[in-house]
């Protein structure tokens, strides 16, 4: 595991000159299997740890029988609204005059001008309405909502997906 000691192929016994030659020699070869070890644990590590960070603030999501839509390279640009009416951006908490003028500097330096808005189930309407008409009023078109997966389908079936 590591640099180790290989003697050398001489006997050892005899002069004083085959002595010197007789002594270990520190070994040349590197050993990379606990090297390849931490990395496959490392990598593991990182996979399962991804889905966690994209974004952090717990909001009680409506539920409904969307599918998801496609993700691009880039994080998800996210407006939430928590139960308490509070606005954030991905996790920065903002005012709602500084909502607009901030989602448009970093629009700026984006490719994708699609924004999601995650509302919690428990805010009116009326807010998440006024928040999605700022969006929209300030020039950004591709608005989606965020929701969770499991609600009812509303196609006369009274059971709602996933509760088999």
């Amino acid at each position: 595991m590591g640099a180790g000691v290989m003697k050398s192929e001489s006997g050892g016994g005899g002069s004083r000159r085959r002595r010197r030659r007789g002594r270990t020699q520190p070994m040349a070869e590197i050993n990379v299997t606990p090297f390849v070890d931490v990395m496959l644990v490392l990598l593991i590590i990182f996979m399962v740890a991804a889905p966690l960070l994209t974004v952090g603030v717990p909001v009680e999501l409506p539920k409904t029988a969307a599918n998801a839509l496609p993700t691009d390279e880039e994080e998800p640009l996210t407006v939430t609204i928590t139960g308490e009416g509070f606005l954030l951006i991905q996790n920065t908490q903002v005012t709602d005059d500084e909502l607009v003028p901030r989602l448009q500097g970093i629009a700026a330096e984006r490719t994708s001008d699609r924004i999601f808005v995650r509302a919690d189930g428990a805010n009116v309407w009326n807010r998440v309405a006024e928040v999605m008409g700022a969006l929209n009023a300030a020039g950004f078109s591709e608005i989606g909502l965020v929701t969770d997966i499991g609600g009812p389908s509303l196609d006369g079936s009274d059971q709602a997906v996933g509760d088999e």
